[in-house]
């Protein structure tokens, strides 16, 4: 079983470390009120108190709990915070792009971007790093909206899968209500991660460590894992790798 206490240090200590190395003393990131960014507040706040900073950035879609559950939280740590809803600006965008109030997952992009653009505005008014919230499930299947969520200066839990998430959750004291919440990028109404996925996380996360403790497919499909779920890892993996790079640049 792995030593989570240990890891919580480790991930303050490369909070410090990073910011500093990068020339930063204050941090921003998005808190939504779900438990990766609620991880990731707590995790900001043990390494730099005060002089950190949560944006919550409810959208048309958001539900109600959603910035309930982030408010919960910042009232509890004692967490300094802003509210900058989405409103409208997403009513400049309808009144503008063509079909973009039919496509919930477009509509979903859309906000994920506009939710980058603040926090970046908020980082360069105060001088502070963008902190990311992806874990490492998400970015491993491409469940991220590139240029968006996934979007960061430093992410202190994009190696951690999100099972791994909850365990580090409890010893952080994270509210119950968000632990008990369904996994969700809060993107329209009625969202949930395992539903558009189509397999639990508990199931998937199992697949990826298997493959990347070097297990081959005929040695996973053994641990009685759905077939399914194992195509469906290997396809992400793949098509979605773009997700996790740079952009590429031509050699001259």
């Amino acid at each position: 079983m792995k030593d989570y206490a240990g890891i919580i240090q480790r991930l303050i200590n490369f909070l410090k470390e990073e910011s500093k190395n990068k020339g930063f003393q204050s941090v921003v990131f998005g808190l939504s009120g779900g438990i990766d960014s609620a991880v990731v507040a707590i995790l900001c706040q043990k390494a730099f108190s005060q002089h950190s900073h949560a944006l919550l950035m409810p959208s048309m879609q958001s539900s109600k709990q959603s910035v309930e559950d982030a408010l919960m939280l910042c009232e509890k740590f004692r967490l300094p915070y802003t509210i900058l809803p989405l409103e409208k600006m997403q009513e400049g965008f309808l009144q503008t792009l063509t079909g973009l109030g039919d496509n919930p997952l477009r509509m979903g992009n859309l906000c994920a971007r506009l939710r980058m653009i603040c926090l970046y505005d908020y980082a360069f008014t105060h001088h502070s790093l963008v902190i990311g919230t992806s874990n490492k499930s998400e970015r491993m299947l491409g469940y991220g909206t590139i240029f968006g969520d996934l979007a960061c200066g430093i992410n202190p839990i994009g190696n951690l899968y999100k099972t791994e998430i909850y365990e580090i959750a409890r010893i952080l004291e994270i509210p119950q209500r968000i632990l008990d919440k369904t996994p969700s990028a809060d993107l329209y109404d009625g969202q949930s991660d395992e539903k558009e996925l189509g397999f639990s996380y508990a199931v998937l996360d199992k697949i990826m460590m298997f493959l990347e403790n070097g297990y081959s497919q005929e040695e996973i499909l053994r641990k009685n894992l759905p077939k399914e779920a194992l195509e469906l890892v290997l396809r992400r993996m793949q098509t979605m790798e773009f997700k996790r790079k740079m952009p590429e640049l031509a050699l001259l």
